[in-house]
């Protein structure tokens, strides 16, 4: 069987890794927003191959180097006859693991292992997804849990720390000849009303409240797999942004992305809202694997972080939008536009239901069960 992707180009480049004549397929795989990703068919399985964003990541080695440390951390872990949690006696859990990297007229691609019978989601179905969202971040924090975090390269320095992207935003309000619209007006109050819950993060890391551990970056839903036929959580996938930072990154992303039911592409503005019920089952999932890893200042802040990284997404997507597009790939000119307003709705949402999100934490947290932590 030959292969069937157009681009022979794309052939070539995938039979790097596995061969000359021994891919049979390549395919546009998943829907982000940064790298290009492929699924390659071969006649001994798949296989997923990216492309590294280099105007993202501008040190690809990093990334990879990142990926190899990941993998000699967890692996021997995945395969030990006592794990660090008693479900990964009972289910399968897998880490993608790279298979090599090649540059290519000055690009950088990579391919990793495909995890099979698993499929991902853009927008939670139920509380029991909810759920495995939660947990399948839980084991994953867990299993890196005692990864010294200076074993890993900060491959996006800057990355979530907020009153950067303010200031980042602040540079193109002055650079920009902002167009005026109902939402660009929108956009500028809210963020306007809300600079001085920038800091709120780096704030407690300062005062040593919280502190660096290594995260995976871009915990939103539909990097979390699930089983085909279980619906159970097996994998994180999309590991460019693991690094070292603060819990509240992943865990405020995954609410975000989780908890949103119409989904960060949705144009029903007025209708966006954070379900109170998916976020409980996320953090019951989440705080019945890993909560006892968290300090209690750590669990306090996770209603805070998941209103800010909600306003963090939606002051880069405004910010991009103002400099024409240039990081998220958007498929008309006022994309990220939209996408700004869907996350301040969001936070809007968020704020207007802090209390009973703090409380939801405080029972889950006071209920889990102890657990052995390594290191």
């Amino acid at each position: 069987m030959s292969a069937v992707h157009p681009d022979p180009g794309l052939i070539a480049i995938a039979e790097a890794f596995h061969g000359s004549g021994a891919v049979l397929a390549v395919e546009p795989l998943g829907s982000g927003n940064v790298n290009d990703t492929y699924l390659v068919r071969t006649s001994a399985g798949c296989s997923v191959l990216q492309r590294i964003n280099r105007a993202v990541f501008r040190q690809p080695e990093q990334v990879i180097r990142n990926l190899e440390v990941l993998g000699s951390h967890v692996q021997p872990k995945l395969q030990a006859s006592d794990p660090v949690h008693p479900l990964l006696l009972q289910r399968r859990w897998e880490l993608p693991q790279l298979i090599g990297s090649h540059h290519n007229s000055g690009d950088v691609w990579r391919a990793i292992s495909h995890v099979p019978d698993a499929v991902s989601v853009d927008v939670i179905e139920d509380a029991a997804q909810a759920r495995e969202l939660g947990l399948g971040l839980g084991l994953f924090h867990l299993l890196i849990s005692d990864l010294e975090v200076s074993e890993l390269s900060d491959t996006l320095e800057g990355f979530h720390i907020t009153p950067t992207y303010l200031e980042a935003y602040h540079r193109a309000l002055v650079q920009t000849a902002v167009k005026p619209s109902a939402g660009t007006e929108r956009c500028m109050a809210f963020i306007r009303d809300r600079e001085a819950i920038t800091g709120v993060l780096e704030q407690a890391k300062a005062r040593g409240e919280i502190t660096l551990r290594p995260i995976h970056g871009d915990p939103k839903i539909n990097n979390v797999l699930l089983d085909r036929h279980s619906g159970e959580a097996v994998a994180l996938i999309d590991l460019d942004t693991v690094k070292p930072g603060l819990v509240h990154y992943d865990l405020g992303d995954c609410l975000r992305s989780g908890c949103n039911p119409l989904g960060e592409e949705t144009t029903e503005l007025e209708a966006v809202h954070f379900d109170l019920e998916l976020a409980e089952a996320i953090l019951s999932g989440y705080l019945g694997v890993a909560g006892a890893m968290l300090s209690p200042a750590e669990l306090q802040l996770i209603p805070d972080a998941a209103r800010l990284i909600s306003f963090e997404l939606g002051l880069r997507f405004f910010c991009d939008y103002l400099n024409g597009n240039t990081y998220f790939r958007a498929s008309h000119p006022e994309h990220n536009l939209q996408r700004a307003l869907v996350q301040f709705q969001l936070t809007a949402s968020i704020e207007a239901q802090l209390e009973p999100l703090r409380a939801i934490v405080q029972r889950l947290s006071a209920s889990a069960a102890p657990l052995a932590v390594p290191g």
